[in-house]
Formats: structure tokens, sequence, C-alpha cells
């Protein structure tokens, strides 16, 4: 509009400076030209070349004002489509036009949002395959052994214990499903004993199995702050991977160290390599039955108000520490 306004008030001042400071002979030429017929004849030319002009910077202006609009929010549009279509990554738009702009940083947290969200759910579900698998295990182990004898007394003992890891599975199940990554400053009394004879009886079979057997020794009558179900959990990690990785006995010795019980696990393996000691809880550790098992154990135990580490390397020894319970 205002290069429009421009093309025809500059020509008119010029006239009129032109006019103006005429000498009067000068000035009376330009009035016989512009009156009559030629005048009219010629201010009519000069408005239509002035029409025309104006039309072009019109055209040429609004054309390059459709690029500077068009050209960003075509972008945006690819851009969106992108991320529609999966991909996890949006890139900001950085268009100097406010309202895209804005429209792109919506977008932008938007996918974080997603993305984030996505990766919870899947960590979510490896960790729940990963609850139940242990626990699923030792339940098959047991009702093989149930099926493999015709002793009535064997029979009778082992289905005992395969109904307490269904009464486990159960709890296992109902923990899934109410989980929170919040920590509870009521978490109750647990008997450190009895979770570790449970534990012991579960895992009998498979260490049977392969030969091998389980120690448990250390400090009697200790009770810390922690969920049952949680607590099994991490313990049946830190066995599972020795029994995957390690040799020969696994000894788990339980003591207090101040206002703290200490569990510790190990074995007579040849223990963890110095390369994949420092991320042994990392998810991305690929070794079977460490690297998820161990992140996850190490998020249980943070979650009841503990940690759980790698004290020893060679061989290799997790302590598993917990508030004692009053």
């Amino acid at each position: 509009m205002g290069a429009t306004l421009a093309i025809f008030a500059v020509p008119l001042f010029v006239v009129a400076v032109v006019v103006s400071t005429a000498p009067p002979e000068r000035r009376a030429d330009i009035v016989r030209v512009t009156t009559g017929l030629q005048g009219v004849m010629l201010l009519t030319g000069l408005i239509l070349v002035l029409m025309l002009l104006g039309l072009a910077v019109g055209w040429f202006v609004a054309q390059r004002r459709s690029r500077l609009l068009g050209d960003p929010l075509t972008e945006l549009a690819v851009r969106a489509e992108r991320l529609g279509a999966g991909e996890s990554r949006f890139m900001p738009l950085n268009s100097g036009i406010g309202e895209l702009d804005r429209i792109s940083d919506v977008l932008s947290r938007s996918a974080h949002q997603v993305t984030r969200n996505l990766a919870a759910e899947r960590d979510f579900a490896a960790d729940a395959s990963h609850q139940l698998r242990t626990p699923l295990t030792a339940l098959l182990m047991r009702l093989d052994e149930i099926a493999s004898t015709d002793d009535l007394a064997v029979v009778q003992e082992e289905a005992q214990v395969a109904i307490d890891q269904v009464e486990r599975l159960s709890k296992v199940v109902d923990d899934l499903m109410g989980r929170t990554r919040v920590s509870d400053p009521t978490r109750p009394s647990v008997s450190l004993d009895a979770v570790l004879a449970s534990l012991q009886r579960e895992w009998q079979p498979a260490f049977a199995a392969s030969k091998r057997s389980m120690r448990i020794h250390g400090e009697r009558g200790l009770r810390v702050r922690a969920t049952p179900v949680a607590l099994a959990q991490i313990l049946s990690t830190l066995v599972e991977n020795a029994l995957a990785h390690g040799r020969g006995t696994v000894d788990i010795a339980a003591r207090r160290a101040g206002p703290s019980v200490v569990v510790e696990l190990g074995d007579e393996g040849a223990g963890v390599a110095p390369a994949i000691a420092p991320h042994i809880f990392e998810r991305s550790v690929s070794s079977s039955g460490s690297g998820l098992g161990l992140t996850l154990a190490r998020d249980l135990a943070e979650d009841n108000g503990g940690r759980l580490e790698l004290v020893s390397t060679q061989p290799a020894v997790f302590a598993v520490f917990l508030s004692e319970a009053e």
C-alpha cells in the first residue's frame, strides 16, 4: 500500500516542484502543454503509466510476501507430516513469523513429550517382562519337580511352594498395575530371614539342575523397610545373574551397617569385566541376565529407600543397602 502511494505521490511532487521553481516563461510553456486536448492525453498517459507501475510493484510485493509466509508454512507442514509418520525428533522452525514459530514450539514440545511417554512405556514393558519372567521360571521348575516324582510327601511340599510362588506372582502383577516412581515413606517392615528362606526354596531346583549350591548366612532376625515383593525381586535378580554368569557357590550374607542392613551376594566366578563394570546398571548393557535385570533391581531398591551397588568386580559381589526396621 505504501509503495503504491509513493508511486503516485512522488511524480506529482516532482511535477509540483518543477513547476514552482521554473522561470515564468517556462511555466507558461508547461501550462500551454498541459491544457487542451494535448494536455488531457498527456495526463491520461501519465496516469496509465503510474497505474501500471503501481500494479507491477503491488504484484512484486505480494509475491515476495507470499513466499515469506508460504515457504515457512510449507516447511512446517512437511515437518508435521514427518512427526505424524513416526519420526521422534521435531526440529523447531525459526521463521521470524511469530504465529508460525509458536505453532512450531507447541509441536516440538508435544513431540518431546510423546517421545518420553513412548520411552517410559517401553521401559515399563521391559521391566514388567523381567519381573514376571523370573517367578514364572521358578514356578515352571517347581512344577517339573512335581511331575518327575511319585513321592506324595515331596509332591505336597513342592505344591505348597508352587502355591506360594503363584501368590508372589499375583503380588508382582498387582505391584506392576499400581506402580509409581514415588518412594513410599510408609514402607512395611519385612523379615529378611523369611524373604531369604523363600528365595532359597524357589531357586533350589535351578541350583540342583546346575549342580551348584546357595549358602545363606550372617545375622539373623533382621527386619528391613521394604515391600516383600520388591525385596524378593531384587534378590531374585541377583541370584539369577549369579546363576547365569557365575560359578560355584552363591554366597548370600546379611549384616547390620549402622542404621542400614546390608545383604551381599557373590559367587566364585571370574567376576565382571572391567569394561562392563562402570555400565553394569545401564539398560544398554546387553548381557543376558544383567543389563535390564540389574537396572530394574537398582530402581526397585531406590524406590524402597535403599540402593544397590557393585562393591567388587573380581569376584563379583553385589550389595543391597536397606533401612533397618525398628
